[in-house]
């Protein structure tokens, strides 16, 4: 390519005129824009010529390309068309650069809603943070149900009240087990002494046999017990919680609604122009949604705090008739009534030494 460039250089230079001699020719700008556009854009296979002669060659020995159409050439287009078909080059980089813009507008799209929430989170933050400061300083008011008020405010005492029930009952359980577990040591004692102190065999059994038959007792106790444990802790613990959980949605909606209320009261008490009527219809829209949410919350909160009531009813009617009767009959010797309560509640007891359920259980 460069002797190319220098030989169509040279015959630009050195003209041969009719006589074989040489000959001086005005200068001739056209070779340093032909150079200056061959470094810019490179030579191009169609429009080169191969110099066949020196200096002193005619003008036939300068052959275009462009009347050469061999192998090469041909496998060069082909190669390029295939390049083309296949997306690998101009087509692929379209292709390639329209999929990038493609992703960089989705990502772009992203980040704006991102924004948006956080711009939303913000301003709802905002709004019920100063509803709130003003109801604690007495400067805002509030909505109050009345009788829903009163409702929850037993409910939190009721709840407070069985955890300690439920407190209680499990350190009885303890003492209780320890107790068991200490009787059933003491037999074990009993019964060996009675087989190494002949002399004493009879007053070591009878005490034996009696700290079995109320580590039995104890342990068909601790059954009916823990019966009881597991039922309250489960009514405090999941049912008065759920409810509580509930109640405090409620009471975040009520805020935000106070907010929104305060807001929309705050925009209607001013100046009635085009920009503030906007803001104004904004915020009923907004005002209105905080509405229905409160509403639909107050009524679900409602809504279990009954079916709450009835539940607890229930269940600690019947947990309170198995506590009581277990513990009479534990107390009062009777082993028979202790037994047949805890048939009464469906309650079975493990075997002895069985703390955990075989895999046969567990399936």
């Amino acid at each position: 390519m460069t002797d190319s460039i220098m030989s169509k250089a040279a015959t630009m230079e050195i003209p041969i005129n009719s006589n074989g001699d040489t000959g001086t020719l005005p200068e001739d700008d056209s070779l340093e824009q032909d150079l200056q556009q061959v470094m810019v854009s490179g030579p191009n296979l169609n429009e080169t010529s191969i110099v066949s002669g020196g200096y002193g060659g005619t003008a036939e020995g300068i052959i275009p390309t462009s009347s050469i159409k061999g192998p090469a050439i041909r496998y060069n287009e082909q190669f390029y068309k295939r390049i083309e078909v296949t997306g690998i080059g101009p087509n692929m980089n379209h292709s390639s650069s329209s999929s990038s813009m493609t992703a960089e507008e989705a990502t772009k799209g992203v980040a704006v809603e991102k924004i948006e929430q956080v711009k939303k989170w913000g301003l709802n933050t905002y709004k019920c943070t100063k509803q709130m400061i003003s109801e604690r300083f007495g400067r805002g008011s509030r909505t109050v149900d009345l009788e829903l008020e009163a409702q929850i405010e037993v409910l939190r005492d009721t709840k407070r009240k069985y955890e300690s029930v439920l407190r209680l009952a499990r350190a009885l359980t303890n003492h209780f087990y320890n107790m068991v577990q200490t009787q059933h040591a003491l037999g074990d004692t009993f019964a060996d002494l009675s087989q190494k102190s002949p002399e004493l065999r009879d007053e070591f059994g009878f005490n034996a046999e009696t700290q079995k038959l109320l580590c039995k007792n104890g342990e068909t106790l601790l059954g009916a017990i823990n019966f009881f444990v597991s039922s309250i802790n489960t009514l405090v613990n999941k049912t008065m919680e759920d409810t509580l959980m509930t109640i405090k949605l409620y009471e975040n909606a009520r805020l935000e609604f106070d907010a929104y209320r305060t807001d929309l009261e705050e925009l209607s008490a001013g100046p009635k122009d085009a920009v503030t009527m906007a803001r104004i219809e904004t915020a009923q829209q907004q005002y209105q949604v905080q509405k229905d949410k409160y509403e639909r919350l107050r009524s679900d909160v409602i809504i279990k705090i009954k079916f709450l009531e009835e539940n607890k009813v229930k269940v600690m009617h019947k947990q309170l008739l198995l506590f009581h009767n277990a513990i009479s009959a534990y107390f009062a010797g009777n082993q028979q009534q202790l037994e047949q309560t805890l048939r009464q509640f469906n309650i079975k007891l493990r075997p002895p030494g069985a703390d955990k359920p075989s895999w046969l259980e567990e399936q």
